[in-house]
């Protein structure tokens, strides 16, 4: 009987060894993926093109922050100013797909660490949120927390706003495209509809057309 079963599986196996042979590429060997490795924000990646990339955000926030943090209005006032520095207003208009919660949760954040208290920040997109605790507090399911309650929400001084331009050119016989990046940020006084403050950032850059941003 086990001869017999022996007899059975040898033409199994040696099919199974047909099977696995003609699978494979003569001469190619199946090399290990490259390992993952970090790569610092602020220098340009072996991925690099002509759009906006991380090195670009953390040098463009860095300044618009200094410039903002220097404004007497914002930084500087005699009553601490509130501001909205979201992404609602803050349009993309250039060719490039990009998250602009990148380049304004970056701003806003590093501007909140930095004035140490002379800007007041209002999470405006978190409205939702704040008046269903509101109303869980008035309606007595929960108690009123360790700071009490108030009137009505805060209102804001200043809210951003601003854009993302590009414009673009291609030479049809190098392949290369030239990509003139403008980020514009204003502050508007909520009150007036005036700007308070302005900053641009600008920048060129030049090379194959073959990365793809998302």
């Amino acid at each position: 009987m086990g001869d017999i079963a022996s007899y059975m599986r040898a033409p199994l196996a040696a099919a199974a060894l047909v099977l696995v042979a003609g699978c494979e590429t003569p001469g190619v060997v199946n090399a290990p993926g490259t390992p993952t490795s970090y790569q610092d924000v602020g220098t340009a990646g072996l991925g690099g093109g002509v759009g906006i990339e991380s090195q670009d955000i953390v040098s463009m926030t860095d300044e618009i922050m200094r410039d903002m943090l220097t404004n007497r209005k914002l930084a500087a006032a005699d009553t601490t100013p509130r501001v909205i520095l979201d992404s609602r207003f803050f349009k993309n208009q250039s060719s490039q797909r990009i998250n602009k919660e990148l380049i304004v949760s970056r701003l806003r954040i590093g501007l909140q660490n930095a004035s140490k208290g002379r800007m007041l920040f209002v999470g405006r997109e978190f409205a939702e949120m704040i008046e269903q605790e509101r109303a869980l507090k008035r309606d007595g399911k929960v108690d009123v927390g360790t700071t009490g309650m108030t009137k009505a929400t805060a209102g804001a001084d200043y809210r951003l706003a601003g854009s993302i331009n590009t414009l673009d050119a291609r030479n049809a016989q190098s392949g290369l495209v030239e990509r003139y990046n403008q980020i514009v940020f204003e502050m508007i006084d909520l009150e007036y509809g005036t700007v308070i403050w302005s900053g641009l950032y600008e920048f060129k850059k030049i090379g194959q057309d073959g990365v793809m941003y998302r």
